[in-house]
């Protein structure tokens, strides 16, 4: 098979559909479909198709590939697959995971670029698919590549997890690792530059590595191994509790790294976003970033959420240059946080940064990697055709208006008015292979699952959720204003509600 192309018998899933009337955001959408089947390609050393990053990325990444497959299983499941399995396929007899598998010349080992840990993302596709191999080897291959990193970034006997370089969060350009060289000397990882300043505490490498033992708990619990579930859950609250006391400064909201001089890097930047990502803080914790540092439009709650670093940091950089996570606003940024707004009950807020990365998106249409926080523009010094981009606008438009699934129910987004939604049709497959349908009209949309309907939402926004049979469960306020909203469920009386941003109202009593 030549690298670079998939192979004609391999049978293309399309799992979803999506029309609507508005002829700029249907451009948009099917222009990001597009951009993803053709980042769909046969590496060289790895004969599968994978989805790999795009632009000038020719790679499946570590720090994002898992992911990305896994958002772009809604459409092809043995990509999905071949993003997590590729990197277990090249793990070392030391446990060393490459950070890349590069589309020419194959996996590569500089550094780590810890982001959202591939455990996790394997962990829910096999949940999604049913899959015993995936789950298994990565199960055992997660379990290695942790243990290799208590031997070789935990050099200060801490318990945290240590930067060496500025790739391994793969923040380039950015003025957290000013100085500090891009990767570890002689291409090995286990090296750390000879500099006083390192290695570094990072409270982002650490998070991630915590969301990998929490997911390598819920895994041993499914394999049956009760007593492994209860170590990586213990292991798990250890390296937690240690971001929490260690590298979080509670007078600035934020975490920061802390270098091998006991001095803070105090920079505010998307460390927070990666740390709640994995969940690290609590709720009360939560909260009080969100007013200071998540919400604030002063720091990170920019006209186009959320930019790299704070907007009121010293060291946000401006003029914004190419590939910078030294202010710009990160696809990738905008991708991950659907792993932690609904978490944190910000759905609503959550529902006016999709918006503005879905406008930003539609005035340019050439899916690059970054967008000015203020402005909205793209920086065009980047290359187009970026996978994390395009998996924006898809995703962002089925959690909109659309139906989206997670692991234990479905969200019925109905937004009536929705440039998305004008008299738009969502038809989706779900993992229990059940075809779920929104048809809007000029009023709400009518909710179907296996032909049958769940019922009808008029006049406001808000979301249905139910189990995974249509049963419903709850209401949700997704929008950021109080929504008069008709809920008619099949066979019952119709019912009136004001929902407010972000209110829950129990269903079970209208059953």
């Amino acid at each position: 098979m030549k690298a670079g192309t998939s192979s004609a018998a391999e049978e293309h899933e399309t799992r979803q559909e999506f029309k609507t009337a508005n002829t700029r955001w249907q451009a948009a959408y099917d222009k990001a479909i597009a951009v993803l089947a053709g980042n769909v390609r046969v590496l060289s050393a790895y004969p599968k198709p994978v989805l790999i990053e795009g632009s000038v990325y020719q790679r499946l990444s570590g720090e994002g590939g898992p992911h990305e497959g896994l958002v772009y299983s809604s459409i092809r499941r043995d990509v999905a697959r071949n993003n997590q399995m590729g990197f277990f396929a090249f793990q070392r007899e030391d446990g060393h995971i490459p950070f890349a598998i590069m589309a020419s010349k194959g996996p590569t080992w500089d550094h780590l670029q810890l982001a959202v840990p591939l455990v996790a993302a394997a962990w829910e596709l096999s949940r999604k698919t049913g899959d015993s191999e995936l789950l298994e080897t990565a199960y055992t291959g997660w379990g290695r590549w942790d243990a290799w990193i208590r031997k070789y970034r935990n050099t200060r006997g801490t318990g945290l997890v240590e930067g060496f370089c500025t790739f391994d969060t793969g923040q380039d350009n950015s003025m957290r690792w000013k100085g500090i060289p891009v990767s570890c000397p002689d291409g090995d990882a286990t090296k750390c530059p000879p500099l006083p300043s390192l290695p570094r505490l990072c409270p982002d490498m650490s998070a991630t590595v915590y969301g990998g033992r929490v997911a390598l708990a819920a895994m041993a619990r499914a394999l049956g191994k009760t007593a492994e579930a209860d170590r990586w859950t213990e292991s798990a609250e250890q390296i937690r509790g240690l971001i929490l006391s260690k590298l979080y400064v509670p007078e600035d909201a934020a975490f920061y790294d802390l270098d091998a001089q006991g001095n803070f890097v105090k920079i505010r930047c998307e460390v927070l976003a990666r740390v709640c990502g994995e969940h690290v803080p609590d709720q009360k914790m939560f909260d009080d970033l969100w007013t200071r540092q998540i919400h604030n439009p002063k720091a990170f709650w920019a006209p186009y959420p959320m930019p790299s670093v704070a907007l009121d940091d010293p060291q946000f950089v401006r003029p914004i240059p190419r590939n910078s996570w030294g202010g710009a606003s990160q696809a990738l940024t905008a991708l991950r946080a659907t792993r932690w707004f609904d978490h944190y009950g910000r759905s609503a807020e959550f529902s006016g940064m999709m918006d503005q990365w879905c406008e930003a998106i539609q005035q340019d249409m050439t899916f690059r990697t970054q967008v000015d926080p203020l402005s909205g523009k793209f920086t065009q010094e980047d290359a187009p055709n970026y996978s994390p981009c395009a998996l924006v606008m898809m995703d962002y438009t089925w959690r909109l208006a659309g139906v989206h699934e997670e692991q234990e129910v479905l969200h019925w987004n109905v937004r009536p008015g929705h440039p998305a939604a004008q008299s738009a049709r969502f038809s989706k497959q779900t993992d229990a292979d059940r075809k779920a349908v929104m048809q809007y009209d000029a009023h709400g949309a009518e909710l179907w699952l296996d032909g049958k309907p769940i019922g009808r939402v008029d006049s406001g926004a808000a979301r249905v959720v139910t189990d995974k049979a249509g049963i419903p469960q709850e209401l949700l306020g997704i929008s950021t204003r109080s929504q008069k909203v008709t809920l008619r469920l099949t066979g019952k009386k119709a019912t009136e509600h004001t929902v407010q941003p972000n209110q829950r109202i129990s269903l079970h009593r209208s059953l």
